[in-house]
């Protein structure tokens, strides 16, 4: 069984990289969204034109990675939401609610301290996790009923 998964949320450490190397060999296909920063905030007037207000910037930017987002999102079996020490994700809270609207299986990954804040997040995970490495064996247990 190929499991699809998305990796969303936080893309300033590489926990993305730590889990598809841990999941090496096994029937998993990963997604995620832009990680490129600049690439992600200026998509939109790099394609549709420049905006002089920074909200209109960042509406199209918006926009544009929404497409590539809920795609992602609707084809996952799995949808891993990372939210990490430093930055705030908030469009990870939104991968989230879109994930779980489509009733999608959801693995969320914070450290302990962000608990109360992602109480209603965790609420809608299958799993709350706080290391790369427990979403590895979440996995595997999941493809083929081991543990390792």
């Amino acid at each position: 069984m190929i499991m699809t998964v998305y990796l969303s949320g936080e893309i300033h450490t590489d926990w993305r990289d730590q889990i598809i190397r841990g999941a090496k060999g096994m029937d998993v296909r990963f997604t995620s969204p832009v990680t490129d920063h600049s690439a992600s905030d200026d998509c939109g007037v790099a394609i549709l034109g420049d905006e002089p207000n920074k909200f209109w910037h960042d509406h199209k930017g918006a926009k544009l990675n929404a497409i590539r987002t809920r795609k992602a999102i609707a084809d996952a079996d799995i949808v891993v939401v990372r939210f990490g020490e430093k930055y705030k994700q908030w469009n990870a809270a939104f991968d989230a609610g879109y994930a779980a609207a489509l009733g999608k299986s959801i693995i969320v990954m914070h450290q302990p301290d962000h608990q109360h804040a992602l109480k209603e997040v965790d609420a809608a995970a299958l799993a709350v996790v706080e290391t790369p490495e427990q979403v590895v064996r979440i996995l595997q247990y999941v493809i083929d009923g081991t543990l390792s």
